[in-house]
């Protein structure tokens, strides 16, 4: 399959959503609402939940599956208050010793005139920021779209996981051409030399874990890739919380300082 065959099942509004996952995975889902600066972003979602028997903070980033509902997400766009609320509520999980799991879907951060003045790239700089000294366990999973900065800002994390047809990039391979070779037709060409797949980015040392969906993608079966994912985070969440505080931070920057001495 060639990868904007992938990017084309990432977009399928028929793909399972951020609370989707949230409400197979996690039970007693709380959500909670607000930056405490501006509003509420709907393109963010994010509470409180159990796993099992250890109490979680689970946030997503959330399209609509038509256009009544994608129009109130923004498409999965957030603005800086959508930010700075998963800020809030991973730094709440920091204090109370509670793990985040993040789900991340959007094909990047809201540009428009209101999110700049409202200050979106400090926004996310500032969840880069934050989110690389968190004392407490992030484990983010790309489900869709991984686009830009608008990824990243909920992907700061310990472990980092895609689904088999989800990509994850610095920007859409349309952006991209247009950019290259001023001509955003060829999005197709863009995808293929962009190495947004999850076996480059698995390759790469990007990604910790691909998370398998039957063909034509996760929204054929979804209880099976949800299950997968469940069965994944039962494996793991021990693990990371065997660490201590220090120990997490410690080793999420050794992470990603590591990129930088990939070898061919």
């Amino acid at each position: 399959m060639k990868a904007y065959d992938k990017v084309k099942i990432a977009r399928l509004t028929t793909r399972p959503t951020a609370l989707d996952y949230i409400n197979h995975c996690f039970t007693g889902f709380l959500e909670l609402h607000g930056d405490r600066l501006f509003a509420d972003d709907k393109a963010v979602v994010g509470g409180l939940a159990w796993f099992n028997d250890i109490p979680v903070t689970v946030i997503g980033i959330q399209k609509g599956k038509d256009l009544k509902e994608n129009m109130e997400r923004n498409f999965g766009q957030a603005h800086p208050e959508g930010y700075r609320k998963a800020l809030r509520l991973m730094k709440q999980a920091e204090k109370f010793h509670r793990p985040a799991i993040c789900f991340v879907n959007t094909s990047g951060a809201y540009c428009g005139v209101g999110a700049e003045e409202r200050g979106q790239g400090e926004a996310i700089a500032r969840n880069l920021y934050e989110l690389s000294g968190l004392k407490t366990p992030i484990i983010s999973i790309i489900i869709g779209e991984g686009g830009s900065g608008g990824a990243i800002a909920l992907a700061t994390a310990d472990r980092v996981w895609m689904l088999e047809n989800s990509v994850y990039a610095i920007l859409s391979p349309e952006g991209f051409a247009s950019i290259l070779w001023k001509d955003g037709s060829r999005a197709e060409e863009a995808a293929d030399i962009m190495k947004i797949t999850v076996k480059d980015l698995y390759d790469l040392g990007v990604i910790e874990k691909v998370i398998e969906e039957v063909p034509g993608g996760a929204g054929e079966d979804f209880e099976f890739t949800a299950n997968l994912i469940k069965h994944n985070l039962q494996e793991e969440l021990p693990v990371l919380m065997a660490y201590s505080p220090e120990e997490i931070a410690e080793n999420r920057y050794k992470r990603f300082r590591a990129f930088g001495v990939y070898n061919e």
